[in-house]
């Protein structure tokens, strides 16, 4: 009977297999076991994946900085269109303050010359005002509509109950938002 150092299943006993174990059996392996080549070749592998991982840190940094520049930018541009939404507006204007200041500059006037020069004026503002979006509400002889006129007071009336009698003033609406909605008189109901 064999002694258990000397068994087969024992790696420690066959004397040509203690160089491979303690990793002096020449060049073909180290002492993890693995031939050189196979350790050369992780080695690198592993530089491979670090100086990818690298370059994806460094892609990672570059686009969180230029989302941030976006930001930013977006923040800016944002800022400048509130200061400045109503540039084109403004610029629209003055060509009717430049008319309503050469009328009060002519020295003689008329009453006629007066409200024509009014009546230009006018005419002016109603273009800038289309252009912008920007509508009147008159509604005179239509039925009151709360989202878009503010009654007065009520009146009696041979109209339908609910129905705009006077226009006080005008409303306005830009696109189809209110901006001022117009002050009317409603005629009451009938015995009311």
């Amino acid at each position: 009977m064999q002694s258990p150092e000397n068994s087969p299943n024992n790696p420690g006993s066959d004397p040509s297999d203690a160089g491979q174990i303690a990793g002096v059996s020449g060049d073909t392996t180290v002492q993890t076991g693995e031939p050189i080549a196979a350790q050369l070749n992780l080695e690198e592998l592993l530089k491979q994946t670090e100086s990818k991982a690298a370059e994806h840190y460094d892609g990672w940094m570059r686009a969180k900085a230029e989302t941030e520049n976006i930001r930013k930018r977006a923040q800016i541009d944002i800022a400048n269109a509130h200061k400045y939404a109503i540039e084109n507006f403004s610029t629209e204007l003055l060509t009717v303050m430049d008319s309503l200041e050469a009328a009060l500059a002519v020295e003689n006037v008329n009453v006629e010359s007066f409200k024509n020069g009014m009546e230009l004026t006018q005419k002016q503002l109603l273009g800038v005002f289309d252009k912008f979006g920007i509508k009147p509400i008159d509604p005179k002889g239509e039925k009151f509509d709360p989202h878009q006129h503010q009654a007065m007071c009520t009146l009696e009336s041979d109209q339908a109950p609910n129905t705009v009698v006077q226009v006080m003033q005008k409303g306005y609406k830009l696109n189809e938002r209110i901006i001022r909605p117009a002050l009317v008189s409603v005629a009451k109901a009938q015995g009311a």
